[in-house]
């Protein structure tokens, strides 16, 4: 398990397993966001597995399935799990990219592009071809 900070808030990782959940629990994290469609990949975790395992391990589950672009269904589900949170979050996918990319894209309003974009490289996340759209978000 890889896990990188965006901010003090959110940190993202790849895909995780049943018997990563109390670890991330010891580690402080209060809420895990699964970014991940169940199926995607042969012997990936199910959804409901992680779920059964996060709960186990007192921590607040929600699935936020993104195959695909990103909609904004998913950017706004994403925010609200996010604001209304009573701790750091966990969000993961495959790598951890579309769970940086969604944090990216659900905070451009309120947050600079370029900010976003540099968090997300400090983590080791290329998100500059967000850039347009980010900008566009920040300007609505």
């Amino acid at each position: 398990m890889d896990i990188r900070r965006l901010a003090d808030d959110i940190s993202v990782s790849g895909q995780i397993g049943t018997d990563d959940l109390s670890v991330i629990a010891a580690q402080g994290f209060k809420v895990v966001i699964n970014n991940r469609p169940d199926g995607e990949m042969i012997g990936q975790p199910t959804g409901a597995s992680i779920e059964a395992a996060a709960q186990a391990a007192g921590l607040e589950y929600h699935a936020i399935a993104i195959s695909g672009p990103i909609d904004q269904a998913a950017i706004d589900a994403f925010g609200t799990v996010l604001a209304s949170a009573a701790g750091p979050v966990l969000a993961y996918c495959r790598s951890g990219m579309r769970s940086s990319s969604v944090w990216a894209l659900s905070q451009a309003g309120p947050r600079e592009p370029e900010d976003l974009i540099a968090a997300a490289a400090i983590a080791g996340y290329d998100l500059s071809g967000l850039r347009p759209v980010l900008e566009a978000r920040r300007g609505s």
